[in-house]
C-alpha cells in the first residue's frame, strides 16, 4: 500500500467520492472508541449520493448483463479510490464472514439505530446505502458528527413504525422478514416494489438522499428476488 499525503486527505476522499456519485457517510478513528476489526488509522465510510444512479447506469457493470452489477461497480470504483489514495478498501458484501459495517457506521456518530431497528443516517435517513469503506494507516483530521444524538429522539410521529403496510416493523420485536416478503408478493405490494420501502421513505430525513426512484426499485427487486 502506498501512502498519500496526509494534508487535506479527507477533502481528497470527499472529492473522489463525489466524482463517482458517492459521498462520505461517516468517518472515525478506530480505537477511539474501539470498533470491531480495526485498531488504528482512519476509516471513511462511503455510500450512494444523489448522483450515483446516473454514474452506475452508464457503467459497464450495469450494461454487461452479469450478476451483482452494483457490487462489481463498487469493487472497481472504491478499489480504484483506495489505490489512488493509499488506502485499503472494504466492502459490505462478499462474505461470510462480513465486515462489521453496522458497527462502523454506529461508531462514526453519523448513523443510529432507529425505532424500527434499521440504521438511520443523519442526512439520508433510512435510505442509507453503504458501498464501501477506505481504511488509512495514518490518522488525519475528520469533521465531528453534526448531531449530538439520534435524530429519532426528536421525531414526534416516528412514521417508520406505522408506514409499513405489512406491519413488519416494531420498536419491541425483530423485523418480520416473512411478513414483508409475503406482502411484496401480492398486488398490494407493487407500491413497495416500484416506489420503494414505504417505511424507509416515511423517515423525514430520507428526503435528503435524493434517491432516483429507479435505484430504489432496483434494490427492491434484488431484495425480494435475490
Amino acid at each position: 500500500m502506498t501512502s498519500a499525503p496526509q494534508t487535506d486527505l479527507y477533502v481528497r476522499v470527499d472529492r473522489a467520492a463525489a466524482a463517482a456519485g458517492l459521498e462520505i457517510y461517516g468517518a472515525l478513528h478506530p480505537g477511539h472508541p474501539p470498533v470491531k476489526g480495526l485498531r488504528d488509522g482512519t476509516l471513511v465510510l462511503l455510500g450512494t449520493g444523489a448522483a450515483f444512479w446516473p454514474h452506475f447506469t452508464a457503467s459497464p457493470e450495469h450494461q454487461d448483463g452479469r450478476p451483482d452489477p452494483i457490487d462489481r461497480w463498487s469493487e472497481r470504483v472504491v478499489g480504484g479510490m483506495a489505490r489512488a489514495l493509499g488506502a485499503r478498501a472494504y466492502y459490505p458484501f462478499g462474505g461470510p464472514p462480513y465486515q462489521p459495517f453496522v458497527d462502523w457506521a454506529l461508531a462514526s456518530g453519523r448513523s443510529f439505530t432507529s425505532p424500527s431497528q434499521m440504521l438511520v443516517h443523519d442526512r439520508v435517513g433510512l435510505l442509507i446505502s453503504l458501498r464501501g469503506a477506505l481504511h488509512f494507516n495514518q490518522k488525519f483530521d475528520i469533521p465531528p458528527p453534526p448531531l449530538a444524538e439520534s435524530p429519532c429522539h426528536s421525531c414526534p410521529t416516528r412514521p417508520c413504525l406505522s408506514a409499513c403496510p405489512a406491519g413488519a416493523l416494531s420498536d419491541s420485536e425483530r423485523y418480520d422478514l416473512v411478513a414483508c416478503h409475503d406482502h411484496l408478493a401480492t398486488a398490494a405490494g407493487s407500491a413497495c416494489m416500484t416506489g420503494g420501502c414505504l417505511a424507509r421513505l416515511a423517515c423525514p430525513l430520507s428526503r435528503g438522499a435524493g434517491r432516483d426512484p429507479a435505484q430504489t426499485a432496483h434494490h427492491m427487486r434484488h431484495f425480494h428476488h435475490p
